[in-house]
């Protein structure tokens, strides 16, 4: 019979103690490996005398981001900001985020929020009337349920969840002139996430309440922001355009997106083009590198745009 020869029993009890020892630091080194977040990388690049300015935990996003976005402002009509936040990638940019600007129709986010907030303080739910008047307001952008909230909710209810939702360089517009309220795109994307993640200023229904209607804004009012989002996205937004004898129309377009592992959203600010198209080409060229950056950074396919229809020229907000 074949065998061998037993080692001695300490020369073995070293040895296990040995290969235990490699295994826990091996185990080791891989949770610590598995845990250690990514360094964050950053980018910035030039449009006039502004910066773009990303951050991002994925390699080399911030830097592309920044130069796309500049690529796609350089030399565009009048004044423009952006805020974006990309929650997997752990990406943020800016581009004159703390300039202010006039809302136009986006305002209309504020107003259902300081609505929503009110009846959440009252324990109460909408009544059908404020249902209705919330659905035109967001849906078709309809003016005179603007105004009939605006009075509603009051310029104390607004500035009371602008307050809580830390949006502090918002300024509520005078008297019933909600559309000249003064925001920024830093507060706008504040209020994106507000509506995207779990907070104690509005609850869970208040949100998907918000973020329905977001998503039922009607076909010929879905440019901007969406312009070049993949197709397996679901888009919520709010546009504004209001055209003013100072620095022409004010093009505003702000959103969130989510579906098949996205989470992001963005604020895209403009004022001074000499037509509605204009603007809406400016915010939507922003748009368009946007999504396909952060799609392309995730590996993701599909990046096709859901075609929308060109906008009219229009009077409203």
């Amino acid at each position: 019979m074949y065998g061998s020869r037993k080692a001695p029993r300490s020369t073995a009890r070293r040895t296990r103690r040995g290969l235990a020892a490699l295994v826990a630091a091996g185990a080791a080194l891989t949770v610590w490996s598995a845990a250690a977040p990514a360094s964050a990388s950053s980018g910035s690049d030039s449009v006039g005398d502004a910066e773009v300015v990303c951050t991002s935990d994925r390699p080399g996003l911030a830097s592309t981001l920044s130069h796309d976005i500049a690529g796609a402002l350089q030399g565009r009509q009048g004044t423009s900001a952006v805020a974006l936040y990309d929650r997997p990638s752990g990406t943020s940019c800016e581009f004159q985020a703390g300039t202010s600007f006039d809302s136009a129709s986006v305002v209309k986010v504020t107003v259902l929020g300081a609505l929503l907030r009110q009846a959440e303080e009252a324990h109460r739910v909408l009544t059908p009337h404020e249902v209705t008047l919330t659905t035109a307001m967001i849906t078709k952008s309809d003016n005179a349920s603007t105004d009939a909230l605006w009075r509603q909710v009051g310029r104390t209810g607004i500035q009371h969840f602008l307050d809580l939702a830390g949006m502090r360089h918002t300024v509520p517009g005078p008297g019933v002139s909600w559309g000249l309220t003064q925001i920024t795109a830093a507060d706008q994307l504040t209020l994106m996430r507000l509506l995207t993640t779990d907070n104690t200023v509005l609850g869970a229904a208040s949100r998907d309440y918000a973020l329905d209607l977001m998503r039922k804004v009607v076909p010929e009012q879905r440019w901007g922001v969406p312009a070049g989002a993949p197709l397996s996205t679901t888009a919520h937004l709010k546009n504004g355009w209001l055209p003013r004898a100072h620095q022409g129309w004010r093009v505003n377009s702000v959103g969130s997106f989510s579906g098949s592992g996205n989470d992001y959203a963005m604020a895209l600010l403009s004022t001074g083009s000499d037509t509605m198209g204009y603007g809406v080409a400016t915010v939507e060229a922003a748009a368009k590198v946007i999504h396909r950056d952060l799609a392309g950074a995730a590996g993701g396919q599909d990046t096709g745009q859901v075609p929308g229809p060109a906008p009219a020229a229009a009077s409203g907000t």
